[in-house]
């Protein structure tokens, strides 16, 4: 009763919103007339211009989400005779939850399981239903928790959850749209009236969360549905360290495991990390919550779980893959349909370690080798260049040109250290004396040409000494690595690995405007286009259009390391000058008219521009 309420009341904030449109619109009708009636013409004129811009913003809103088309359906489904237990367990507990069995169910990648109903009429009349499971969350259950997943999934059905589902969600979409359009007060009142409707629908929806938790126990026991919704958030951490530590680097470099190894990788980490992901189920279940939040915490749950009835049922302990034979056929059908591999260069895991670690060291080991071939003055530098700087005492010049601010030392701390460790790994890897071995127990190891660990740090270690180069490089070959066969591979620092830090928008650029996005290793340049409008909303529109080494390849990019000195000549609206190394400056404007990417994007810029300024350089 208490959810029928709540949900009552968000359907009526929905209405709500466009009558709270509505009088605003009417209230500046009603103003317009009245200064026209007082002979106020000017004002007039600038309240009716509002009125227009509030109508025209609510019309073209509506107009969107009225004409958007569902996308196609996400994933694989799995038709109920290649899963037939699977489809008998999920009709069964549809019986016991008294609702309708759904039409679909579906396979998708992700740490995630839902259900959603193609409801008509504002949700009074019911469509065609789909059970969405995600197959990282397969992996990692067994049949008992997957048992308690679609209880609860079914519970939705049961109490009716998902019939309003489509009119909440494309009233969000349109409150979102129509803000998202206007500014000053019309886009105060309505941003304001929008959380309101946000807070009270995430309300309902958590409260519907706790409802179909009551199925979960009865159906699972009240300790296999507290261990199992304990267990989502350990999945989900999981498989964010699968897809960083595994996937990330390759990815970024063009390369792919293949689609049988996508999800076969994770189910391997699974598998050899059993000992790190019980500790991490050790650990208490997470409480963060916020009014925005959908769902109630982990920790609320659970809470809430100790006074619901439970059944006492002996527990199936069979990974839920078993509900699917062919389960491995299967996500390798999700991952070909679902992940967007595109041209890239799809490999075993072994490989696939080895090339892109290789590759993204050598990226790291090309920024040092520039660096050391300016400081020695050579066309190209080679892993004997770096060892002869260091070792000959001009290992602190190279630290300057390499932005490190400290004076290099002898001893434990050494601020080259680790810099010189990813040159000589990648030198190592370069010339083939060593390679990359695949673990998913732990990090790879770089392992030499009799299988046996690569010495890298003894080899660093004894480069950090004055006058070590020639021992260093006899060791170097006793290896069979030629310290001068070795060396730069690319031209110019690229945007592999940056992360954004700001932007400014309608920045000018030898007096043409730019949209500047602030990143952790260079200036993503992108010209304007011909209405400038909305430039907030156009980076963020950039940024999420395709991933940052793409963009910079599109667009210009300045890496820092190709900047030799900048001046800040005012903070606001920011002012910087970067001076190139090719002798070019590069000053960018900052105009009264421009957007932030974030409140501190200006603050951003000055910063880096302070950090890559010579000494004594300042704002003017």
């Amino acid at each position: 009763m208490v959810t029928t309420l709540r949900a009552a009341l968000s359907v009526l904030l929905l209405a709500g919103f466009y009558l709270v449109a509505a009088g605003f619109v009417a209230a500046l009708v009603w103003l317009t007339v009245r200064a026209f009636d007082l002979g106020i013409g000017s004002a007039a004129g600038k309240l009716a211009l509002v009125a227009v811009v509030v109508v025209v913003a609510l019309v073209r809103a509506l107009w969107r989400v009225a004409r958007a088309k569902p996308g196609p359906e996400p994933g694989v489904e799995v038709a109920p005779a290649a899963a037939p237990e699977l489809w008998a367990t999920v009709r069964e507990l549809a019986d016991v939850a008294s609702t309708r069995v759904p039409d679909e169910i579906r396979l998708v990648p992700e740490v995630n399981a839902a259900v959603a109903e193609d409801a008509r009429l504002l949700g009074l009349v019911g469509g065609r239903r789909r059970l969405y499971l995600g197959v990282p969350l397969l992996q990692a259950l067994d049949v008992a928790q997957l048992r308690s997943v679609l209880a609860h999934e079914l519970g939705h059905y049961s109490r009716n959850h998902t019939r309003l589902g489509a009119v909440a969600y494309r009233g969000r979409a349109v409150i979102l749209t129509t803000v998202g359009q206007l500014s000053g007060v019309a886009g105060w009142l309505l941003r304001g009236y929008a959380r309101l409707y946000l807070v009270v629908s995430a309300s309902v929806s958590r409260r519907q969360e706790l409802e179909a938790d009551e199925l979960s126990v009865r159906v699972a026991g009240r300790a296999v549905a507290q261990a199992t919704l304990r267990e989502v958030p350990v999945v989900d951490a999981a498989w964010s360290f699968y897809t960083s530590a595994y996937l990330a680097e390759g990815w970024e470099s063009g390369l792919a495991p293949t689609a049988r190894g996508f999800f076969g990788g994770f189910g391997e980490l699974l598998a050899a990390r059993g000992d790190e992901l019980a500790r991490v189920r050790a650990e208490a279940p997470p409480q963060e919550q916020s009014v925005w939040d959908s769902h109630p915490s982990v920790a609320a749950r659970v809470a809430a779980m100790e006074r619901m009835p439970s059944a006492e049922l002996p527990r199936d302990t069979r990974p839920a893959t078993a509900l699917v034979p062919g389960f491995a056929d299967a996500a390798t059908a999700v991952a070909e349909v679902a992940v967007q591999f595109g041209d890239r260069e799809r490999l075993e895991w072994d490989d696939l370690t080895a090339r892109s670690l290789g590759t993204g060291e050598q990226r790291t080991a090309d920024s040092v080798y520039r660096a050391a071939a300016r400081v020695a003055g050579v066309g190209r530098a080679t892993l004997g260049t770096v060892l002869d700087l260091v070792s000959d005492g001009r290992g602190d010049v190279l630290a300057r040109e390499l932005g490190f601010g400290a004076t290099p030392h002898d001893g434990e701390g050494h601020p080259l250290a680790g810099t010189l460790t990813v040159v000589v790994r990648a030198a190592a890897v370069q010339g083939g004396a060593a390679r990359w071995r695949h673990s998913w127990s732990g990090p790879a190891v770089l392992v030499g040409r009799d299988g046996a660990r690569f010495p890298v740090d003894e080899i660093v270690d004894t480069a950090l000494r004055p006058g070590s180069a020639p021992s260093v490089r006899t060791g170097l070959l006793t290896l069979g690595l030629d310290p001068d066969a070795v060396g730069q591979v690319g031209e110019r620092a690229t945007a592999h690995g940056a992360e954004v830090l700001g932007g400014i928008a309608n920045m000018q650029v030898a007096k043409v405007q730019h949209d500047v996005v602030v990143l952790d290793n260079g200036l993503l340049l992108v010209r304007c286009p011909k209405k400038t409008e909305g430039g907030k909303h156009r980076i963020a529109a950039l940024l999420r259009s395709a991933p940052l080494v793409e963009l910079a390849a599109q667009h210009r990019f300045v890496p820092y390391e190709e900047v030799a000195s900048v001046a800040v000549l005012r903070h606001t609206p920011v002012r910087v000058a970067f001076t190139l190394r090719d002798g070019t400056t590069l000053e960018l404007k900052e105009l009264w008219t421009g957007e932030r990417l974030t409140k501190n994007s200006h603050e951003v810029l000055v910063g880096v521009a302070q950090h890559l300024a010579p000494v004594g350089a300042g704002a003017g």
